[in-house]
């Protein structure tokens, strides 16, 4: 008999691993809705408004590996924009949905209600096509046919797709059969690939490894650490890939690299590498601490997802899984003495006032093997980089995009894509106050994260970037965070603090109470309380004068 377009684009979703579907419903997509709620695999996570959803499926998907948002046309996939542009800017494989109206209306080009006032039922699908891998306009005669073919770029490239499904296309039967999607890397070009990199390691007295985010997005772990442990090459990570290696005593690690500003061990490891090997890096201003990176093009070795660079030469279509399974066999074992791990918090000096580093070290201690931490960009991603990570613990930042208020979003997604980890999130207030209205989804589909929102007064991150500090503009309405949720909902435990004693108790109840409700603790820190690399790479001396 076949199977309805929308019942057959959730249920090939829902194969992908995608139990949940996120967005706003609109009369355009009621039939996709439907198709969501019929699919007895398959859930509809109603959000407060497109932006958010759109950070929940990118959260989602940073964790499941594909996620989900569902839109009506015009109104709603523009409020989401921003939204899937973040997730195409840091490989996040993100399926955008939208309803549109019936064919009739667009062959005809008539003007009805979410349209610009001279219709153009193609610009906004212009408009996502400069921030997805791919487009698709369904009918009924290519519906199954491209629904295929996005499916099948998303899986590849990790980036996200663009689906626009008119109303009365859904209920259209096709075949229901498909092909899995296969993806291997060409025989040839990993081969030579492999050899140059041996060759080149093997000429080589101290190469050393650089890892990042792309290893985790091209589900490459497994075999980036058998290189790590068959090789003992020093390693470090970028902020982007902060929870690629826990405090493992087996693995030369020496910490996040933050170039010049701290950390000397990683810095001298790989600028004084004549071999550095670079895994899955993402090579831009913040991750790289303002490019501050020095290497021979010539010796240098770049292995991403899908392709590797090796003196120059590019190695298309081979697969980052497959190249560090090849060295990983073959690699000559250097007897490098361990760098150590000495960057993070530790011995912080505890005063009556909380400060950030008292807050950072308790957190440390705080955070279990298993857990999902959301950070928010901003000054609270540059404290990350001295967070010691345990074993299993996955890091959700948006370093490239950067785009605030994405994390309180994103841990919508987070905490549903994982409902049995405990999810934390670490905000600014100010980030906080754009998608702050998202709790109320997260308690009202039983959700317990524990939040801290780190209230300082003000956008501080501009504060400091900006001429001058105390300029208008850098304020904020002055909210009582703490009492946010209660007007949510009942299930949420919270609290305001001011000193450290405070935040000791406070996290002795929240390890009871964050199993049985939502946690959300106001932390109030001095204006300028900055994390060490804040003031080294971005204030230095500016601040003297403000300083509390």
């Amino acid at each position: 008999m076949g199977m309805s377009i929308s019942d057959y684009l959730v249920f090939r979703l829902q194969k992908l691993g995608v139990k949940e579907f996120f967005g706003l419903p609109g009369d355009y997509n009621f039939n996709i809705l439907k198709s969501i709620e019929n699919n007895p695999k398959t859930r509809w996570i109603g959000c407060t408004n497109e932006l958010n959803a759109g950070y929940a499926a990118d959260g989602y998907a940073r964790i499941k590996g594909i996620g989900a948002l569902v839109t009506t046309y015009g109104v709603g996939e523009l409020s989401a924009i921003n939204a899937i542009a973040g997730s195409m800017s840091e490989f996040v494989p993100v399926v955008k949905i939208v309803g549109v109206p019936n064919t009739k209306f667009i062959k005809n080009n008539t003007l009805i209600h979410h349209n610009l006032n001279t219709p153009d039922y193609q610009a906004f699908i212009k408009a996502y096509s400069n921030v997805v891998e791919t487009t698709a306009f369904l009918t009924k005669e290519n519906a199954k046919e491209e629904i295929d073919r996005v499916l099948n770029v998303l899986i590849k490239e990790k980036k996200p797709v663009y689906i626009a499904l008119p109303m009365d296309v859904c209920n259209v039967l096709i075949d229901e059969k498909y092909s899995e999607i296969e993806q291997k890397s060409n025989k040839d070009n990993l081969k030579e690939a492999a050899k140059v990199i041996l060759e080149l390691i093997e000429k080589s007295k101290n190469p050393a490894i650089l890892a990042d985010v792309m290893i985790k997005r091209f589900g490459a772990k497994e075999e980036f650490y058998k290189l790590l442990k068959n090789s003992n090459y020093p390693v470090t990570t970028l902020l982007m890939g902060k929870d690629l290696i826990c405090d493992d005593e087996s693995l030369n690690y020496s910490g996040t690299y933050v170039g010049k500003f701290g950390n000397p061990k990683a810095y001298e490891s790989i600028n004084n590498s004549d071999c550095p090997i670079f895994i899955g890096t993402v090579i831009s201003d913040i991750n790289t601490m303002g490019f501050d990176l020095k290497f021979n093009p010539d010796d240098w070795i770049n292995i991403q997802g899908n392709y590797c660079v090796v003196k120059n030469t590019i190695y298309k279509d081979v697969l980052m899984k497959d190249i560090l399974d090849e060295l990983s066999n073959k690699i000559p074992k250097k007897n490098h003495n361990k760098t150590g791990f000495d960057y993070f918090y530790e011995n912080v000096e505890k005063k009556e006032k909380l400060t950030g580093d008292y807050f950072y070290e308790k957190l440390q201690d705080f955070i279990q093997e298993g857990d999902n931490l959301v950070v928010e960009t901003g000054i609270v991603n540059l404290a990350l980089a001295k967070l010691k990570i345990k074993k299993n613990v996955s890091v959700n930042n948006q370093v490239l995009w950067g785009s605030i208020g994405w994390a309180t979003g994103a841990t919508l997604g987070v905490s549903m894509a994982n409902k049995n980890a405990r999810t934390i999130l670490i905000t600014g207030e100010g980030s906080h106050q754009l998608s702050a209205t998202e709790i109320s989804t997260m308690m009202r589909n039983n959700l317990k994260p524990v939040i801290f929102v780190i209230n300082n007064n003000g956008y501080t991150i501009e504060r400091i970037l900006c001429d001058n500090p105390m300029d208008e503009y850098n304020e904020i309405a002055k909210w009582n965070y703490s009492k946010l949720p209660q007007v949510f909902g009942k299930n949420v435990f919270s609290a305001n603090i001011n000193i450290s004693d405070e935040l000791d108790k406070v996290f002795k109840i929240i390890k009871e109470e964050q199993k049985s409700k939502m946690c959300y603790i106001e932390l109030n820190l001095d204006m300028f309380d900055l994390p060490e690399l804040a003031q080294k790479s971005i204030a230095g001396n500016k601040l003297e004068k403000y300083s509390l």
